[in-house]
C-alpha cells in the first residue's frame, strides 16, 4: 500500500512536469532527480567529493552526538526518574535549556570547539539529548510503584532495583526519546553544516553547494538521500527496538 501510493505520487509529480504545470526550472522531475542522484554517485559535489563521503561524515558526526547523548541521557533520566528531590532540583534547568533551539548554539559551539567534529557532535548531543532525558523519566515515573515495592521487600538494593526493574520497565518509553531525539539530531546536523565544514565532506554542505551552482535538481537528490538515511536509522532503532521488547 505504502509503494503504491509513492508511485502514485512520483507519477502525479513527473506527469505535471511533462505538462510544464510544474515548470523545471522551479521543480525538477523526479527523473531529472534521479538523474542527480546518479551524478552526485559517479561525479560527486563537488566534483571529486563523492557521495559516500558526504554520506560517512555526516553519520560520523551524528553517532557521535548520538551516543554522548545517550550515555548522559540515560543514566541521569533513570536517576531523576527515581529521585524526586533530584529531578525537582535539576527541571527548573532543563526547561530553560531544553527550549533554546540547538541551532542557536552553532555560534558558540564554533567558538568553543571551531568548525569540525566536535562542534557538531556538540549540536547534535544538544538536539538529541533532551528528547532521550525526558523519555527516560517519563518512563520510570510511570512504572507501577508495585514493581518496586515487591523488589525491595524481596531484597534488591537501589542498585538492582535500578537495573532489574526501572531500566527493563522504561525501556518503551526510552526507544521512544532515542527514536525521537535521533531524529532531531540528524535534521540538526544538517543544518549544523550549512554554516560549513571543515573536511569538505558533508550531506548539508553537499546542499549548499548545490544551491551555489543552482543545481535544483542536485539539492532534491541531497534531500531525498537525507531523507532515506534518516528513515533507515529510524528502521533500525525500530528493529533493535522490537527484538530487545519481544513481550510487548
Amino acid at each position: 500500500m505504502n509503494s503504491g501510493v509513492i508511485f502514485v505520487v512520483l507519477f502525479l509529480w513527473q506527469a505535471l512536469c511533462w505538462l510544464q504545470v510544474l515548470p523545471q526550472h522551479v521543480v525538477p522531475s523526479p527523473l531529472q532527480v534521479l538523474r542527480g542522484i546518479l551524478e552526485l554517485v559517479t561525479v560527486g559535489l563537488p566534483p571529486g567529493y563523492s557521495l559516500w563521503g558526504h554520506l560517512l561524515a555526516s553519520l560520523q558526526r551524528v553517532v557521535v552526538g548520538f551516543v554522548l547523548a545517550v550515555l548522559l541521557g540515560l543514566p541521569l533520566g533513570i536517576l531523576m526518574g527515581w529521585s524526586k528531590s533530584l529531578r525537582s532540583a535539576l527541571r527548573p534547568i532543563i526547561e530553560v535549556l531544553r527550549p533554546i533551539p540547538p541551532l542557536a548554539w552553532i555560534p558558540i559551539a564554533i567558538i568553543w570547539f571551531g568548525i569540525g567534529l566536535r562542534s557538531a557532535a556538540f549540536i547534535i548531543f544538544l538536539g538529541t539529548f533532551f528528547p532521550i532525558l525526558l523519555n527516560t523519566i517519563s518512563g520510570v515515573v510511570l512504572l507501577n510503584p508495585v514493581f518496586v515495592e515487591v523488589s525491595l521487600t524481596l531484597g534488591l538494593s537501589q542498585w538492582g532495583v535500578m537495573m532489574k526493574v526501572l531500566v527493563p520497565g522504561a525501556l518503551p518509553s526510552i526507544f521512544t526519546g532515542m527514536r525521537v531525539g535521533l531524529g532531531i539530531g540528524w535534521m540538526t546536523l544538517v543544518a549544523a553544516e550549512f554554516s560549513g565544514v571543515k573536511t569538505g565532506y558533508g550531506l548539508g554542505y553537499m546542499i549548499m553547494v548545490a544551491r551555489d551552482i543552482q543545481r535544483l535538481d542536485l539539492i532534491l537528490a541531497g534531500m531525498v538521500i537525507i531523507g532515506l538515511v534518516g528513515y533507515g536509522m529510524d528502521a533500525v532503532l525500530s528493529c533493535i527496538r522490537a527484538r530487545l521488547l519481544r513481550w510487548l
